[in-house]
């Protein structure tokens, strides 16, 4: 039986995911790397130097065979699964909600609540069936799970229903030894929020610079809520940048 323990995180490719799986693999773990973009979770495998330990699986979240496949093979390869990062996410164009276009809501939809739905769903099937039993999933849920930004309800609402995911995974796990909690995430300085360092829409209409805060402190809290022993769990972490304009009015 392995010592190792098994991550899968989504999304893996770049930016949180990117630097979460790095930090994993450097602490000993096997990570699979899911992503839709195989170029860039085979550079970060590469990068990684892990070996045998890191398993790069083209995957596309929103589709069930796909998932499917993901967790089969990482089955295949590693004999259990220890973690579940439930990361992978896209938004939205700053539109106002009534010119929001459907297909455009659908995708946001199925990647960022569908996705995770079906990633747990699998996670859960090998995690109750293993021996030993349990493990633990941790949804990436963003500060959009308590506020929004302007024209930002595809997002937001989604985010707003991880918590709800996270919830329910959370008491349905209870009984499976499999533990489920949130990390929500605000200004980590990657390439799709570097925008905020040059000023983005605030609720009072104003475009401000926002402060942003290093990836590497998400990956490190993700590492401690991974490394908890299942007896104990992290339900909600919220880590943003100190001054960015989220707790108080204005």
């Amino acid at each position: 039986m392995t010592t190792t323990r098994i991550a899968i995180v989504t999304g893996a490719g770049s930016g949180i995911g990117k630097a979460t799986s790095l930090t994993l693999l450097r602490a000993g773990y096997a990570v699979v790397l899911a992503g839709r973009r195989a170029e860039l979770l085979n550079q970060v495998a590469a990068e990684a130097g892990a070996g045998s330990r890191v398993l790069a699986i083209e995957t596309d979240v929103a589709n069930p065979v796909a998932v499917k496949n993901l967790f089969a093979r990482a089955l295949a390869t590693f004999g259990r699964l220890d973690i579940l990062f439930n990361n992978a996410g896209t938004g939205a164009p700053a539109i106002p909600i009534e010119d929001m276009d459907v297909e455009k809501l659908k995708s946001v939809i199925d990647i960022n609540l569908l996705g995770p739905f079906l990633c747990t769903q699998e996670a859960i099937r090998i995690m109750k069936s293993q021996d030993p039993q349990g493990g633990r999933i941790i949804n990436n849920g963003s500060i959009s799970a308590h506020a929004p930004r302007p024209n930002s309800a595809p997002y937001t609402a989604t985010k707003h229903a991880i918590t709800g995911l996270t919830k329910s995974t959370s008491l349905d796990g209870r009984k499976y030894n499999i533990a489920c909690g949130q990390i929500d995430i605000g200004n980590a300085m990657t390439e799709l929020a570097a925008r905020m360092a040059s000023g983005v829409p605030q609720a009072n209409g104003e475009i401000a610079i926002e402060p942003m805060m290093d990836v590497q402190i998400v990956a490190d809290a993700v590492l401690h809520m991974a490394s908890l022993p299942l007896t104990a769990n992290v339900q909600f972490m919220t880590v943003m940048a100190t001054k960015m304009p989220f707790v108080g009015r204005g």
